[in-house]
């Protein structure tokens, strides 16, 4: 078939416009790929960073979890400690508020003190004097001693206190001790004494507290007991004195400790003090033969 050069033109034009169309779409299409390409990449990239910021989001919340198990158990060890210190420091605050009385009332405790003691050495005298007669000039001794000090303003106030108190701890001893010494018969004697009793003479005595108190003659021919109701010694007889003489040994340590069958020096009365018993009886009721005689039963330890 044979074209004409008109359509042979047409042709070739045709097809430089196709050819031109499709250089045009391919130049429209790269810059779109191109910016595909980087909003991917700038995608990824916000992505990454995002995660990066989950990631340490996450770090975070796990060390500030941690923190706080830390800081619960730290309470926790606190409020059990302070659990225990709480009547510690209960105990602190009475004490504290009981010096802070005290202190308040010093100056009145001050002033009260020297009134004070001297009561105290006079009813320490008063009972020497009503006490039974043993070793009465020693001890009254004690007091006088004591009388001297509180006049005196050379020794303090606290020194003054110990010395009292120590005097007043030897007479509350006499009453758990048994004791013996000699010396010279003193006390009135009871009108049916033996005659040939001499009390100018030296004599030994025995003390079993302040229960009994006793003596015999270095002959051992003579012996009394001295009787608190009646102020007084009556006699003892044979046996009553070789019980004498075997406490005398006991309390020289040259005899086993053993009980002691020997007469009161105080008067027991059913249902009564063994004060008031000695108080209520008389001179006379001491020497009544229907009487029942107290016999003390004491340890010699």
């Amino acid at each position: 078939m044979l074209h004409s050069p008109r359509q042979r033109s047409h042709r070739r034009l045709t097809a430089l416009c196709f050819v031109a169309a499709s250089l045009v779409g391919v130049a429209a299409q790269a810059p779109a790929q191109d910016s595909l390409s980087q909003a991917s990449i700038e995608a990824q990239q916000t992505q990454a960073a995002l995660q990066r910021r989950i990631d340490s989001a996450d770090d975070a919340t796990r060390e500030a979890l941690e923190r706080l198990r830390r800081a619960t158990r730290q309470a926790d060890r606190l409020e059990s400690y302070n659990a225990e210190l709480a009547p510690v420091v209960a105990d602190q605050a009475r004490r504290i508020e009981s010096q802070q009385q005290a202190l308040a009332q010093i100056s009145t405790t001050r002033e009260a003190l020297p009134g004070e003691m001297r009561e105290m050495v006079e009813q320490l005298r008063g009972m020497i004097e009503a006490d039974m007669p043993f070793l009465r000039q020693e001890r009254l001794a004690r007091v006088d001693t004591l009388e001297q000090m509180l006049a005196s303003d050379e020794t303090s106030q606290a020194d003054k206190l110990q010395k009292i108190f120590s005097v007043w701890r030897t007479e509350l001893d006499y009453g758990r001790q048994m004791d013996q010494w000699s010396g010279p018969l003193t006390g009135e004697r009871a009108p049916g004494a033996q005659a040939g009793s001499d009390y100018a003479r030296q004599v030994d005595y025995l003390r079993v507290g302040r229960t009994g108190f006793y003596y015999v003659t270095p002959d051992g021919q003579v012996g009394g007991v001295w009787k608190v109701a009646s102020q007084r010694w009556e006699p003892l007889d044979r046996g009553q004195i070789d019980e004498v003489r075997r406490g005398i040994r006991i309390a020289r340590d040259q005899a086993a400790p053993a009980l002691l069958a020997l007469p009161a020096s105080i008067s027991v009365v059913p249902g009564q003090s063994p004060q008031a018993a000695g108080d209520e009886a008389g001179p006379g009721d001491a020497q009544t033969p229907s009487a029942p005689q107290e016999t003390a039963q004491e340890s010699a330890s």
